[in-house]
C-alpha cells in the first residue's frame, strides 16, 4: 500500500485509500476537467500512524462512554481524542515522502517516475507553491450520505513544515464533535472510518463558490444553481456571507433568475505574508454582481458535464482566477430523495401559508414546514437550550450545530446560501430551513412562536393551523369524523403516544400513527384568552372558560378517536399568570418552579379544578370515554385522596385517573401511591431530573449538568416501573427524555408500558422500540 498517491494515479473507485474527496478529484483530473494538480496522503498512511503509536484503543476508551446527545460530553470527548492524535509523532519516513511530493508538486509525474536522481538535474523552481490541505474521510461523500464540513481544510499553506502540521491537524479533525455525532447517528463504526489528506495546488481566486447540477431546494433537475462571492470560496461554503444566487436552465444554459447578495467581506491571500485575510468590502462592491454571463454559462456547462460523467446530480465547488475556471471538489447530492418525499399534506400547508404575510423572507435551504418557539443561538454555548420542537435561529448555520439542528423543528439564519454546508446538512436531516434572511436574529425574539416554510423561504408569526376540511364539531357526531393519511407504525408491545399542546394541530399529531396522547397540556387552551382563569370564575364567566376548554378537548379527542387521551390538569407557575388580566395579585415567589403550581393550586382553588373537570365530563359525555385525568407535581398522599373526592363529586369516578411522578418524594413512596387506587403513572422526566439533581432547568448557566440519563434518574425510573408492575399500575413517560433514543432503549429494557414522545419523534422512537423489542426476544430465545 502506498502512502502517497498522485491525482494521476487515482480514480473514483479508490475511495478506500484516498477518501471520497480524493477519489473524486482524481477521477475528474483524469477525465480532463479543470482540476489543479495535487496528491493524497493515503488512509493507509493514517492507519499506519495509528498502529505505530497504538492510538485506537485510547480513542475507543474515550468514545465508548460518550453520550453524543449530551453536548458537553460530546465536546469534551472530541477534544480528548484530538489531543491524543496531535501528541503522537508522525513517522519520519512518511514525513520524508510528504516532503518529496510537496517539493515536486510542479513536476510531471511521468518525469518523477524516471528516478529521484534524475530530478536532481532538473532546474526546479525555488519558490514552492501555496497549497490547500483538505481532509478526505473514507466514508465521506458516499452516494447516500453527506459528511459536509465535518473535517478540517487549511488553505494557503506553504513550506514543508506547515504542510506536515496541516496533515496532522486534518487527521485529528476526523474526531471533531460534529464528525463523531454524525457517524454515531448514521451507524458508522469509528475505527472503520479512516482519513486521507488531499494536498492540492491553491487557486488564488478572485471569485469562488458552490454549484449544484440540480435545484436542491425543489428537486428540479432541469435547473443548475450557482452561488458565488468574491475571493476564496470558504465564505460561501461556511455560510459566512449571503452570496449571489444564479438559477440556470440546464438545457439552454440561460439564466432564469439572479439574486444579488450583500457580501459584506471576502477572504483573500495577503501577498507579503501569504496569509489568508478577511477584507470588508465597500458598500457598492458588496452588492455588485460577482459572475459575468459568460462565467455563469461556462460553470453551468461544467456542471452538466460532471453530472453526465457520474450519471448522478453533483454538488461542486469552483474557483476563478484571472478568468480561468477551476473545479476543486465534487460530491453526490445526498438529499434529493428526501426532498421529493415531502408529502401532499405539506404542499397543501404551503399553499395556505402563501396567503399570509411573512415576517421574514430568505433563501430556501431545505423544504418543509415547521413550527416552534425561537431559540437564538449565538455560539456553541447556546446549543443545549435548543430542545425538541424549537426553531433554531442563528446569524449563520454552522456544521458544529448538527446535534442541536437535529432537535429543531426548523432553522432560520441571517446569513448563508442554499448551498452552504449547513444547508446541506439540514436537507440531509429533512429539517425545514430558511437562510440568508439578513435580520432573523434581530426581528425574532427568544421564545417567539413562529412557522417556517422552508420551500418558500418565508417565516410567519405564530403556529399556523392548516385545515384540510372545516369540521363543525357541534353539527357532526364524533363517529362520522375520521382521521385520514395516518402513518402506519411497526407493531410493538410498548405503546408510542404523543405530547400535545395545540388542539388545532391535533390532526397532524394523530397522522403520525401514535396510539394516543400521553400528555395533553391544557395551558394553551386555558390561558390563550390572556385573562387569568381565576379572574373569569370570580367575574361570573366560568362557562366561558369551561366552553373554551371543552372545544379544545373535543378537537383532540376527535383526532384520536378510540385512543387514550390523558389530560394533565393546569400546571402554570405564578410568574406565568402575573402578566394576565386579573393576575396582578399573584404572589411573587423566589422560585416559582417549586412554588404554588399544579395540584397545589388546583386544591387551593377548587372552583378552578372543578371547571376543568366539568369540561372533561362534557367531552366524555360526547362518547370520548378514553379521556383520562393526570395530576401534576404530586408530593403527598392526601393530594391524591382530596383530588379523587372532587372527581367523584363531579360524577367522574369511572374516568381513568393517574398521577405524574416528578419528585423524589413520589419515587420513595411509590408503593403507598399505588395503594391509593391510581390507574396509571406518567414519569415527568423534565421535573424529576430537575428536582433529583437540584438543577433549575430554566437556568442556562447550569444546563451542562442537566442530564435525564444521569444514573440517579435512571435508578429512580427503574424503581418506579418495577414497583408499579407489582401493583398492576400502568407506566408511561412524558418528559422530553421519551424522545431520546438511548432513553427509549432503556425504557423498553426496563419494561415500561408506554412512551410518550414529541410529534416529530414518533416514527423514530417506534423503530427504535421495535428493534429493541426484537433484540430482547432474540436474546431470550437464545438463552
Amino acid at each position: 500500500m502506498k502512502s502517497i498517491l498522485w491525482f494521476q494515479e487515482i480514480s473514483k473507485d479508490d475511495g478506500a485509500s484516498v477518501g471520497g474527496k480524493g477519489a473524486n478529484l482524481g477521477e475528474m483530473y483524469n477525465a480532463h476537467f479543470p482540476i489543479p494538480n495535487g496528491f493524497v496522503v493515503s488512509s493507509y498512511a493514517y492507519k499506519n500512524f495509528l498502529e505505530v503509536n497504538k492510538l485506537q484503543p485510547e480513542i475507543n476508551k474515550v468514545l465508548v462512554n460518550t453520550d453524543v446527545d449530551n453536548n458537553e460530553q460530546l465536546q469534551k470527548a472530541a477534544q480528548q481524542v484530538q489531543s491524543i492524535i496531535l501528541k503522537a509523532p508522525i513517522p519520519a519516513e512518511l514525513k520524508q515522502e510528504i516532503k518529496y511530493a510537496y517539493e515536486n508538486l510542479n513536476v510531471s509525474l511521468d518525469l518523477m517516475n524516471v528516478s529521484k536522481k534524475t530530478i536532481s538535474f532538473v532546474n526546479l523552481p525555488k519558490e514552492y507553491p501555496f497549497v490547500a490541505v483538505r481532509s478526505s474521510a473514507t466514508a465521506e461523500d458516499l452516494p447516500n450520505f453527506s459528511f459536509a464540513g465535518q473535517q478540517a481544510t487549511y488553505i494557503n499553506i506553504k513550506n514543508f513544515e506547515n504542510v506536515i502540521q496541516a496533515v496532522h491537524q486534518c487527521w485529528a479533525s476526523l474526531y471533531t464533535a460534529r464528525a463523531i455525532y454524525y457517524r454515531e447517528k448514521n451507524n458508522f463504526e469509528h475505527e472503520k472510518v479512516l482519513i486521507a489528506v488531499v494536498v492540492q495546488k491553491m487557486v488564488d481566486s478572485d471569485k469562488a463558490g458552490v454549484m449544484f447540477s440540480m435545484n436542491p431546494g425543489t428537486n428540479d433537475k432541469s435547473e443548475v444553481i450557482i452561488e458565488a462571492s468574491f475571493g476564496f470560496g470558504d465564505s460561501v461554503v461556511s455560510g459566512a456571507v449571503s452570496p449571489d444566487r444564479y438559477v440556470i436552465d440546464k438545457e439552454s444554459l440561460k439564466i432564469k433568475d439572479v439574486k444579488i447578495g450583500n457580501k459584506l467581506f471576502m477572504f483573500y491571500r495577503e501577498q507579503a505574508s501569504g496569509r489568508t485575510n478577511k477584507k470588508m468590502l465597500a458598500p457598492d462592491k458588496a452588492v455588485s454582481r460577482v459572475l459575468t454571463d459568460w462565467e455563469v454559462a461556462k460553470l453551468a456547462s461544467l456542471a452538466k458535464k460532471v453530472e453526465s460523467h457520474y450519471d448522478a446530480p453533483q454538488d461542486m465547488e469552483f474557483a476563478i482566477e484571472n478568468s480561468s475556471i477551476f473545479l476543486v471538489q465534487t460530491r453526490a447530492i445526498t438529499t434529493n430523495e428526501k426532498v421529493s418525499s415531502k408529502n401532499a399534506e405539506e404542499e397543501e400547508e404551503a399553499k395556505e401559508l402563501s396567503n399570509e404575510e411573512p415576517i421574514l423572507k430568505g433563501i430556501s435551504a431545505s423544504p418543509g414546514i415547521g413550527s416552534g418557539h425561537v431559540k437564538i443561538v449565538e455560539d456553541a454555548d447556546d446549543l443545549d437550550k435548543v430542545k425538541h420542537g424549537d426553531v433554531l435561529v442563528a446569524r449563520m448555520t454552522n456544521p458544529d450545530y448538527v446535534a442541536a439542528m437535529e432537535r429543531a423543528s426548523a432553522i432560520v439564519t441571517d446569513e448563508g446560501g442554499q448551498t452552504c454546508h449547513a444547508a446541506i446538512v439540514s436537507r440531509e436531516m429533512g429539517i425545514p430551513a430558511v437562510v440568508g434572511t439578513g435580520t432573523a436574529t434581530k426581528v425574532l425574539k427568544e421564545n417567539d412562536l413562529i412557522t417556517v416554510d422552508g420551500k418558500a423561504g418565508k417565516v410567519y408569526r405564530g403556529a399556523k393551523e392548516i385545515k384540510k376540511e372545516e369540521i363543525n364539531i357541534e353539527e357532526r357526531p364524533a363517529e362520522e369524523i375520521n382521521v385520514s393519511h395516518t402513518h402506519e407504525l411497526e407493531p410493538t408491545v410498548t405503546k408510542i403516544k404523543v405530547i400535545a399542546d395545540f388542539p388545532d394541530l391535533a390532526h397532524k399529531a394523530a397522522a403520525t400513527g401514535a396510539e394516543g396522547v400521553g400528555l395533553l397540556r391544557c395551558e394553551f387552551m386555558m390561558l390563550s384568552g390572556k385573562e387569568h382563569p381565576g379572574y373569569l370564575i370570580e367575574n361570573g364567566r366560568k362557562e366561558e372558560l369551561v366552553k373554551r376548554l371543552e372545544e379544545g378537548l373535543t378537537k383532540v379527542c376527535t383526532a384520536f378517536k378510540g385512543k387514550t387521551v390523558w389530560y394533565r390538569s393546569l400546571d402554570a407557575r405564578t410568574d406565568e399568570f402575573r402578566d394576565m388580566v386579573g393576575g396582578e395579585n399573584e404572589p411573587k415567589e423566589d422560585n416559582p418552579m417549586m412554588g404554588w403550581r399544579s395540584i397545589r393550586r388546583d386544591l387551593d382553588q377548587p372552583e378552578l379544578f372543578k371547571a376543568q373537570l366539568e369540561a372533561l365530563k362534557r367531552v366524555r359525555d360526547k362518547g370520548f370515554k378514553e379521556l383520562g385525568l393526570m395530576l401534576p407535581m404530586v408530593t403527598h398522599l392526601e393530594q391524591v385522596r382530596h383530588a379523587k373526592e372532587v372527581v367523584k363529586e363531579m360524577g367522574l369516578e369511572d374516568m381513568e385517573f393517574g398521577i405524574m411522578v416528578e419528585t423524589p418524594a413520589v419515587v420513595q413512596m411509590m408503593d403507598e401511591f399505588c395503594d391509593e387506587g391510581i390507574d396509571f403513572i406518567s414519569i415527568g422526566t423534565n421535573d424529576l431530573t430537575q428536582f433529583t439533581l437540584a438543577i433549575d432547568r430554566n437556568n442556562a448557566r447550569i444546563q451542562k449538568w442537566y442530564n435525564e440519563m444521569h444514573p440517579a434518574v435512571l435508578k429512580e425510573i427503574r424503581h418506579i416501573i418495577k414497583t408499579c408492575k407489582k401493583h398492576h399500575v400502568k407506566t408511561s413517560i412524558c418528559g422530553q427524555a421519551g424522545s431520546n433514543a438511548e432513553m427509549a432503549k432503556f425504557l423498553v429494557d426496563t419494561g415500561i408500558d408506554e412512551i410518550t414522545v414529541n410529534v416529530d419523534a414518533v416514527s423514530t422512537i417506534n423503530k427504535i422500540v421495535a428493534d429493541e423489542e426484537r433484540r430482547l426476544v432474540l436474546e431470550a430465545a437464545r438463552k
